[in-house]
């Protein structure tokens, strides 16, 4: 009943007029703890577990919580990452409420300088090279940006204490993308448009100025001439991020609105001039007990924010925002009444992505 109640919440305030874009007042704290207590389930529940890994030797073959003692729950490290962030997130946007305690706690056990030193040890082993490049990565990122943003104590503790985790990734990032002469357009982890959109949006926090500009570099070269993106493609059966949206919500952070309404002119030009119900449907979920087909439910949560940020990077008086708008309203609406944790398969990652819509995250303030 609460899902029911938060997604037609969320389509009201989606239904409102464009200058409440960019705010982050939707979500209440009733949600808010909700989404905190699928987080709180799982950044400490070692298994299921499905681990990527390299083995070197015998010695290899140890439990998630020996080789990762940070990220080990939430069934993969890149959910552990973004559930992390979810707690952070929302103990800094409700910090008097109930749930703001035991997140605190659950990241105070994580962030330790022993468990931290573990994971870099593990992340520098020589083989791997890939390890969870660039999603996971771009992930912890955006959890280094959030304790960054976030005047307090411990999170400045904590901030301190990750550096060192936050440094290689961004080291990975910097010495990958010279080298990697095509974009990955897929619609799953591996996607670059999306995690270049965390890796600016952390580069902007961090004050990092060379990361910004080789995202900025690297997205014109790999972006800026695509057009007629199929988006009648899409989805795929699997996918859980957008590669046309996605695209275009990464571009609007590198591209002015006047520059950005051109080139999604020529990316995307099947958005209508008005708002109407038949474009671009939510994605259809035929099974959320399977962890593949229920990544559909995050395409349509990640769909909404980036048609929210899409809209966001187009001068005021563009006609296209109200369709934008009301295409993410349909698609917020149709996934949230899921994220209730019922199956572990969606559960362990789906709140991340809720909170990242609801919470106004990636888009501009004001």
């Amino acid at each position: 009943m609460f899902a029911k109640v938060l997604g037609m919440a969320l389509l009201a305030a989606l239904a409102c007029s464009t200058p409440a874009l960019g705010t982050d007042a939707i979500m209440d704290p009733a949600a808010a703890g909700r989404f905190t207590q699928l987080a709180l389930s799982c950044v400490h529940r070692e298994y299921p577990n499905k681990i990527s890994h390299v083995l070197g030797g015998d010695a290899d073959v140890r439990p998630p919580r020996s080789l990762t003692p940070v990220f080990y729950g939430c069934f993969d490290w890149h959910s552990s990452v973004h559930g992390h962030w979810l707690l952070a997130r929302l103990a800094r946007e409700f910090p008097a409420a109930p749930f703001a305690a035991p997140a605190r706690a659950a990241l105070a056990a994580s962030f330790t300088e022993e468990k931290v030193a573990a994971e870099l040890a593990y992340l520098r082993d020589p083989g791997r090279a890939s390890f969870e490049r660039p999603y996971g990565l771009a992930w912890l990122l955006q959890l280094a940006a959030e304790l960054r943003s976030w005047d307090d104590a411990d999170a400045r503790r904590w901030a301190a204490v990750l550096a060192p985790l936050e440094a290689e990734a961004a080291n990975r990032i910097r010495g990958w993308l010279p080298k990697l002469h095509y974009p990955i357009r897929v619609g799953e982890h591996s996607q670059t448009a999306f995690a270049f959109g965390l890796i600016h949006d952390w580069s902007v926090v961090a004050g990092d100025d060379a990361m910004r500009a080789l995202i900025d570099e690297r997205s014109r070269a790999y972006y800026s001439i695509d057009d007629n993106c199929p988006l009648e493609y899409e989805p795929s059966g699997e996918d859980f991020l957008s590669p046309c949206l996605a695209e275009a919500d990464l571009m609007r952070r590198v591209l002015n609105p006047a520059a950005f309404a051109d080139w999604l002119d020529r990316f995307l030009p099947v958005i209508p001039a008005i708002a109407g119900d038949a474009w671009l449907e939510p994605g259809v979920v035929t099974d959320r007990k399977d962890p593949k087909l229920a990544h559909i439910d995050g395409l349509n949560l990640s769909r909404a924010w980036m048609l929210r940020g899409v809209a966001s990077g187009l001068p005021a008086a563009d006609p296209r925002r109200a369709a934008l708008e009301s295409a993410a309203a349909r698609h917020a609406g149709a996934a949230l009444p899921a994220v209730t944790g019922e199956h572990y398969e969606g559960g362990h990652w789906l709140g991340s992505f809720a909170v990242y819509l609801l919470s106004g995250s990636g888009r501009p303030a004001g």
